[in-house]
Formats: structure tokens, sequence, C-alpha cells
């Protein structure tokens, strides 16, 4: 059984937490298969709470804890708000809800979307760290894209552990690869058959707990706007990094740039947060989506000036007739134009 404990708790709670007992875990494509292995092969009597965010369908209905309680040896459920963190539980971020740690318990919150992403993994990593500092060990598997690095960076900027899958061992690379290409000093770069008993024998380390440092600003600010906090949304002044020339997909609010060694991330006035690469493959969805849109527009234009024209020449109104068949055809050879451009576009999709 499970227990909400009051926050007015929180300290008695937090002061029995002195070691590696925070595991945070992070996939998206491929993602189930991975998390079954991973819990399957931690032992009933493991020391630490495991938290996880998994990529799913912001309207579906999620059955992740009933598929790992079928593999686990320790309990797996959704993650509820307010709910007291308990060694040797799994917690699952449930659908559109950001999952953040806070000091002794979980928050649910449906702030903006990361990495078009709610739950996203980013957000896990960076109120974990946050909070529990050297305590946390984060471990990304497999998925597309990069939700994770940026989470890993405050893992490691707080003094957390690292572990990453292999991309060669990954169904999906992407993830992996690009944390690797963008983390300093990843501590464990493992196929998945050894990251469980990493996990263990971490926990199971004593570690010396150095004092803690105040938390960064800008990692403060990123975990309150997740949260859609006002007093971070409209502090003009403390925000972090600064306004670029491109505009917010989810919003059209300008997008404000923020650098983290090798990696370059966007966050608008709002909170929605893209890294490079995620807003590049946003942008190209809303292209297409406008390719879609023209080439719907030009089609019903060329229809309907076909259809003047048809009513011109039953009126015997020749002049008008022939001008609104020039307006099709001109119609139609612009929409056949948009056309190729989108079976390009679908066939640079499809390819592996």
């Amino acid at each position: 059984m499970r227990f909400c404990y009051p926050h007015c708790y929180v300290s008695e709670i937090i002061t029995l937490m002195l070691e590696y007992n925070i595991i945070v875990v992070g996939a998206s494509a491929g993602g189930v298969e991975a998390l079954t292995y991973l819990v399957k092969n931690l032992p009933p009597d493991l020391n630490a709470a495991v938290i996880i965010v998994l990529h799913v369908s912001s309207n579906g209905t999620s059955v992740l804890p009933k598929i790992l309680s079928r593999a686990s040896n320790l309990p797996v459920s959704h993650a509820q708000d307010g709910e007291a963190i308990v060694h040797g539980w799994i917690y699952v971020a449930p659908p559109d809800y950001h999952l953040l740690v806070e000091p002794g318990y979980l928050r649910l919150t449906r702030g903006p979307k990361e990495n078009r992403h709610r739950p996203a993994i980013d957000t896990l990593f960076r109120t974990a760290a946050r909070t529990y500092e050297q305590r946390v060990i984060a471990v990304l598997l497999t998925g597309m894209l990069d939700d994770g690095t940026a989470g890993l960076i405050a893992v490691k900027m707080r003094g957390g552990v690292a572990i990453v899958q292999n991309p060669d061992d990954a169904m999906y690379p992407d993830m992996p690869r690009n944390a690797i290409e963008n983390v300093e000093n990843i501590d464990h770069i493992l196929p998945l058959s050894d990251i469980p008993s990493t996990l263990v024998a971490l926990v199971n380390r004593p570690m010396e707990v150095e004092p803690e440092e105040s938390v960064p600003s800008k990692m403060e600010f990123e975990s309150k706007i997740a949260q859609l906090n006002l007093e971070a949304v409209e502090n003009e002044s403390d925000r972090p990094g600064k306004p670029s020339t491109f505009g917010c997909p989810d919003c059209g609010g300008i997008l404000w740039e923020l650098e983290e060694g090798n990696l370059l991330r966007f966050r608008c006035r709002t909170g929605h947060a893209f890294s490079a690469g995620t807003l590049l493959a946003t942008q190209s969805d809303k292209l297409e989506d406008a390719l879609w849109i023209a080439f719907r527009a030009l089609e019903e234009k060329a229809s309907l000036s076909h259809r003047m024209a048809s009513r011109m020449e039953a009126r015997n109104q020749t002049l008008a007739a022939e001008r609104f068949k020039e307006e099709a055809h001109s119609a139609w050879q612009r929409s056949a134009i948009i056309r190729d451009v989108l079976l390009k576009v679908d066939a640079n999709t499809n390819v592996d």
C-alpha cells in the first residue's frame, strides 16, 4: 500500500535519503520492450524508487503499469499528484502529464510540452536533478530524436549519474546517440542487458554526499515553467537565454535560445521547449501541413473555376468562360507542382 504524505512531513522523509536512491528512466520508441527487460531484472528489495517516463499518446489510455507489473518483482503504478516517494516502488508517468520530482513526493502537471511531448523525459530528469542532486541515477533508453539529452546535462551538472543505452544495442538509437554526442562525462554507456546489474551495484554502493549547492537559476526557471508558474512566465529580466529569430511552432511566440555545451535548445514565453533537432523536425511537419493546405486550396479553386466556365459557356458568355478556364488551368498547374513536392516529402519520410 502507498501513502501520500502531507507536504509538512517532507523534511522527515528526505533526511533518510542519503544514497543513490532516485532512479529516473526515459524511453520512447521501442521503450516498452526495453523497460520490460529492465524492471524484470531489478530485485524485489531494491533500495531505490524508480520513476519512468515513456512517450505515449496523450489521447490513449496507458497500460504500461500493467505490462511492467507482469514482468516486475516490484510494484508498478501510475504516479499520483502529491504522492510520497517510496523505495522499492516503480512510478510511471500517466499520459498527457509531466511527472516532476519534488522533495519527498511527486507532482503531475499539464504544463507546456517539451520536445513535443507531455510527459517529457527532460522535465523528469531536470526536476530530479534539481531536488536530489548526487543521489539521482538517470537512465536513457531507446528512442527517436533527442528528448532526454538536456535532462542528462542537468543530472551531470548536479553531480548525479548518467547511464545511456549503447546506440548499437537500442531498437531506435537516436536518443542515446544524441546524448552521447552532447553530454560530457556520461558515466556508463551500456547494452540493455548490463543496465539492471549496474543500477543494483550503484544503489548498494555507499556514497559521500557533498554539501548542497544552490540550484542554477536556469534549472530553477525551467523546473518552474514546467508547472506554468506565472512568476516564471511573466519574469522578463531573469529569463535564461536570448531572443531568437524563430517563432514557437505551438503558440507562435518568440523562442529564446539556450546553449548548454554543444546542445542548442529553444523555449518560448509560455514554456514550450525544443531542441534544435526537434524544432527542425517540427518546422518540417508545419511546412508539410502548409503545403497540404495550399494543395487543397488550389484544387478547390481549379474545380470551382472549371464549374464557373461551364456555366458561362451554357449562357454563351464566351469571354468569361475563357477567363475561368485559364484560372482553372493555372490552379491545376500550381497544384501539380505542390503535389510533386509532397510526394518527394513522403518518399524521404519513408526511407529508413
